[in-house]
């Protein structure tokens, strides 16, 4: 990774962004804090040009607050990396695939009043 790596959280239970490989490890602390057992498990991997490779998963974990599996919902998000000189520079994830392909114009927005993570 890129020392000074951005790291966007663009939907989900705490979206945000930070900078840097310590702001990596805060906002992952943040997202992850949500979940006990938190997993992701890779399905496909897409390079959409030079700099950019979109990968789907699928999530499972435990809510802390709610108890809730989120395996029951519809547990399918994605990560874009951002690459330059061989390291990752920005990385965006998502909860809701959907999401990452209306901000990437690939498929519709969902939702409307989501605000969208341009790259």
């Amino acid at each position: 990774m890129d020392p000074d790596i951005e790291f966007v959280v663009a939907d989900g239970p705490a979206p945000g962004r930070w900078t840097g490989l310590a702001g990596l490890v805060k906002g992952f602390h943040e997202v992850l804090g949500a979940y006990d057992n938190y997993h992701t498990v890779a399905e496909e991997f897409h390079e959409l040009d030079d700099e950019r490779v979109l990968e789907f998963h699928s999530y499972t974990g435990l809510g802390k607050t709610s108890g809730m599996e989120i395996g029951q919902m519809a547990a399918r998000g994605a990560d874009l990396f951002h690459i330059r000189d061989g390291k990752v520079s920005r990385l965006v994830i998502y909860f809701d695939r959907k999401h990452a392909l209306a901000d990437l114009g690939l498929a519709p927005a969902s939702d409307a009043d989501r605000p969208s993570e341009r790259s």
